[in-house]
């Protein structure tokens, strides 16, 4: 039996890597901090997917987490480090509570759960760590959130580095705007949308299906030799310099 730890799993990406992870086989545990979609992850999950109410910014939270696992299947196949928060600030609009918890929830909590699963991982396994194109590029407004995941970038190399001697993996996955209920109220913003869909060179933006899909390649034998990596999940929106026609017309730009 393949147990895989899934953190933020109550909505969006976390809860599609879930639900997706599960009809491959596998057994999840699901974390997040909402009882209620949790149970409608559980729904959704056939039996295969068990959940765990948690804040992961909480001091016990990740041990928590892993010895819940391992008291109940013994071992941890998979870790997906996914739980984040949106709305970044720049650099001079972040006090330091903004600070704190951007990094308390998107590094220090993902650290503290890796070290927490690292000996209970057997070879062959293997962490994903959730970044965003925002540890790739920076990012306009990306303040702390950009520093969060950037820094979990930087431990997803040592940890493949350190560890992967011993048959464990670490890779990151990178999206872009993903549409997703947090994503959708950003979108209403006539500026935040013509950044995104006017500079990717896509038909569309991407979807919780195609983050989960690259979650579980990972975890797959297909996947098996990856590692150390980071698979940016943007449309092209971060490696290229595309506009759109509607983006290259002066009627865009303000006056």
């Amino acid at each position: 039996m393949q147990v895989a730890i899934v953190t933020g799993a109550s909505s969006g990406i976390g809860f599609r890597c879930a639900t997706l992870l599960a009809e491959t086989g596998m057994t999840v545990l699901g974390v997040g901090r909402d009882e209620q979609r949790l149970a409608e992850l559980r729904a959704a999950g056939g039996g295969s997917v068990h959940t765990l109410v948690a804040d992961l910014v909480d001091d016990d939270a990740p041990q928590r987490i892993v010895d819940t696992a391992v008291s109940t299947w013994g071992h941890v196949d998979y870790l997906i480090n996914n739980a984040g928060v949106g709305s970044p600030t720049p650099l001079h609009e972040t006090d330091d509570e903004a600070l704190d918890h951007f990094l308390g929830l998107m590094l220090r909590a993902p650290f503290r759960l890796s070290r927490d699963a690292l000996p209970h991982m057997p070879s062959g396994s293997a962490i994903i760590n959730v970044t965003s194109t925002f540890a790739v590029v920076g990012g306009l407004r990306g303040g702390a959130y950009s520093a969060a995941k950037g820094g979990l970038t930087a431990l997803t190399t040592h940890i493949a580095c350190q560890y992967g001697a011993q048959g464990i993996r670490c890779n990151a996955v990178a999206p872009g705007v993903t549409l997703t209920p947090m994503v959708a109220t950003r979108l209403e913003d006539d500026r935040f949308r013509k950044i995104n869909t006017e500079m990717t060179p896509h038909t569309r933006l991407g979807t919780v299906d195609d983050i989960a899909g690259t979650v579980a390649f990972l975890c797959s034998p297909a996947g098996s030799f990856i590692n150390g990596q980071t698979i940016v999940v943007d449309g092209g929106w971060s490696s290229t310099k595309y506009l759109s026609d509607f983006a290259l017309d002066s009627r865009w730009v303000q006056q």
